[in-house]
This record gives C-alpha cells, structure tokens and sequence, in this order.
C-alpha cells in the first residue's frame, strides 16, 4: 500500500521505516529541510537503535521524505498524522500542530482526483475526542469527502527499543468506521498481533490510560521505596516479589528517581486537565505526577545530608538522557536536578554518552565531560540519573573523586566503599 507519514519526529520516523520494512511505499512529508534531506539520505534525524540500518535499506528504495504535501498524499491510500502534541503551561495538549497538519492534508486532498478510499489515521497522541472534533472537521472543511475515512492508531514504542516493539507489538488497536479500520488493519498483516478494532475516542482514551497507569506503577514504586528507605528494607527485593504476582507483573517497578520522556509526563497531565473540563477529580493521578516531581529533589536531600552547603562544591551528574538508549532529554529527572544544584551555588560536571547537546541547549555553563572519569575528576560529590549500562562497570573511577559520596538513582553501579546510597534504597 502508499502510505504518507506527516512528520519525522521519533514516532514518525519508525512508523516509516517499519512500513517500509513491511513491504508498503512511504512518503514522509516534514517542513524541516534538514530532516527531510537526512532520511533520503537513509540517515536517522533521531538515534534509536535498528532505525538506521532500516533507513539504510529502504531511502529511496520504498522510503523517502519530501516538505510538500501534494507531493505526497494524493498518490497515497492512506496517510498518518504522527506530529508532536507538547503540553502548554497548564499540562494541556497543544494543538497547534495537529491542527496545521490536518489543514494540510485536506488541501492537498483536494488535488486528489483518485475516486479510491483514502483514510487519514491520526497515530499521534490527542485526548479523547480530539481526532473527531478536531482533525476531521479540518480535513472535510473544504468539502465533504465520502472516500476520505477517518481512523485512531496510537502508539506503543518505548524509546531505545522503538523498531523492535512496532515489528514485534504486544497490541495494535485502531478506531475508526468498519471500512477505514479494517484499511488501516491491512498495513499490520504480516505482523502475528491481532489488532483490536474499536471507535476512535476509545482508541483515543486507549493510549491514555495504557500509559497512565505505567506511569502510575512507576510512582507506586518510588513511593514504596521511600517508605522502605525509611525502614531499612530492600525496596528491588519487595518489588521483585510482588511482580512474580501474574496480576502485577515485574515491568515499570525499578524504584529510583522517577520517570520523565515524551510521554508519560506529557499523557498524564493531559489526561488530568481533560478529566477536569469533564469536572471529574483524578486523585490518583495528581499523585502519580506530584510523586514524580518530588522525587528527583530526594537526590538533592541525600547529598545535601552527606557533605552539607553545595555553595562552591563540584558535583557530577552522570546521565542526562530521560533513559538510557537514547538521546532524549524531554522531561528528564536530570533537569530540575541541574537546576537545583546550579540554584544552590554548586557547580556541575556532566556526562552522558548520546544528549550531552541536547542538554547544553538547557543548561550551556555546565561542564559537559567525554567520560564518566573526566566528569568525576576532582568532584565533591556524584548524582547518577540514568540507568547506561556503561555506568555497572565503574569502580576505580570513583577514587578520582575528592571524597566517594555517590548517590545513585537508578541502582545502576556497586559501589563497596566511600558513601553510596541509593535514593530509595
């Protein structure tokens, strides 16, 4: 099938790549240049593993990228809206995007003289009601089109491990009429997942809820670690346990410093602020959010117990990315720790192996170190804020350091000397 692919963000770019894969012809349409030139180039605009060698496969060969609409969707069946929907200062979505994406696509619709079913498939995240009260009024509003279908596939993909979950999902569900689901079904066949066929605001409040409650198993965990911490007990072996209940399962309980990315804290705050216009009250989740902001300050805590005023000390801040496998900063634990030390008078020596730029563009006066030794060189103190798989190795590492305070928020080194102490453990 011809697909086109609205944007070349994180989701966008996978969702072409792993069409392409699937045997269909992709366009990707983006306004940024530079993208656009990268993908033909079978270059990654993002760094996830296996996008690139995807990219590699197919530029131009079932795969390439343009920055006009008309180029791209009247020779397509279907085409994918898969473009940001940030949060404004009160946690609601913006829809600003969405909103000139759509726009688009109905102009260029209508250059389309095919007779054939055309279906526009929203996969970027939007509140319930959003994809019919929004996005389709804006294609249709030139004319109604009875060829041009409507339909909801959202997203699944962790970061860092985004193409093996779109080939290997443990669900797809799409929203939508009988007749646009079932087209959008036919993009996903060679895929052994059967897809859950629904309308679109549940497929909408699919998204939302999925991730809402990860987030919340995520806060649940931290905030049982707290309690653990305060007891003397093992908050890793408590939620070991408690996973190997089938009900429960082990997945998102790693107690630590909390959960940040593109989704997570984004979906639930827009989740809160739709329940609020409803006039509901989501206790549950102001706590899962209000968790999640307290504690990456515990770091702070911790430290501040252990060698007192921060005023002129050095600390290093090992990892910034949200997790590790990826170059992602967006609402990353390691900003408001950054922010507080600096606000506190210390100075920060930082390493990360992918978004060291990334978070120069927030933080440009912090120390950006080629290493985990260069960033402990001479410190007075170390925050580790990102599981690397790189950081389980250090050791000798860490006698570089003035004095050995390590205060760790991910369990993600052993540490048998100096002070180490976990957040929540």
């Amino acid at each position: 099938m011809n697909v086109a692919i609205i944007g070349t963000g994180y989701v966008g770019t996978v969702t072409g790549a792993c069409f392409a894969e699937l045997g269909h012809n992709v366009v990707c349409v983006d306004i940024d240049r530079s993208k656009v030139d990268l993908i033909n180039a079978g270059i990654p605009p993002i760094h996830e593993p296996g996008l690139a060698e995807l990219l590699e496969k197919h530029a131009r060969a079932g795969l390439r990228a343009t920055v006009d609409y008309n180029d791209a969707i009247p020779s397509s069946d279907l085409t994918f809206i898969c473009v940001g929907t940030p949060s404004d200062e009160d946690g609601r979505i913006d829809l600003s995007i969405v909103r000139c994406a759509s726009e688009s696509i109905g102009d260029a619709l209508e250059l389309n003289g095919r007779d054939s079913h055309h279906v526009v498939v929203v996969k970027s995240t939007v509140v319930p009601g959003t994809t019919e009260d929004v996005v389709a009024p804006l294609i249709r509003a030139r004319e109604e089109r009875e060829n041009v279908g409507i339909a909801m596939n959202p997203e699944f993909l962790r970061e860092g491990k985004a193409v093996y979950d779109f080939m290997n999902p443990d669900k797809i569900v799409i929203g939508g009429d009988p007749s646009s689901a079932e087209m959008v079904a036919r993009l996903y066949e060679k895929i052994p997942c059967e897809a859950t066929l629904t309308d679109i605001r549940t497929a909408e409040m699919i998204k939302y809820a999925n991730n809402s409650f990860l987030a919340t198993k995520i806060s649940f965990a931290n905030e049982i670690g707290n309690i653990c911490k305060q007891l003397g007990i093992d908050v890793y072996e408590v939620m070991s346990a408690i996973g190997k209940d089938f009900r429960i399962s082990e997945q998102f309980l790693n107690a630590g410093a909390g959960f940040g990315g593109s989704c997570f804290p984004k979906d639930v705050k827009a989740l809160i602020g739709r329940a609020e216009e409803l006039g509901c009250d989501p206790l549950i989740l102001r706590a899962v959010v209000r968790v999640n902001e307290e504690q990456p300050m515990r770091m702070i805590e911790l430290l501040v117990k252990r060698i007192g005023d921060l005023r002129g000390r050095k600390i290093a801040v090992l990892g910034l990315a949200f997790k590790n496998d990826t170059d992602d900063i967006r609402e990353a634990r390691s900003i408001p720790v950054i922010r507080k030390l600096l606000g506190m008078g210390a100075s920060v020596a930082a390493y990360d192996p992918l978004a060291a730029e990334n978070m120069r563009a927030v933080f440009p006066d912090v120390e950006y170190c080629q290493s985990a030794a260069d960033a402990l060189n001479g410190t007075d103190g170390c925050l580790i804020m990102t599981e690397w798989d790189e950081f389980g190795s250090l050791d000798l590492e860490f006698d570089a350091m003035n004095e050995i305070v390590v205060i760790d928020g991910r369990r993600a080194v052993s540490l048998d000397r100096g002070v180490y102490e976990g957040i929540c453990w």
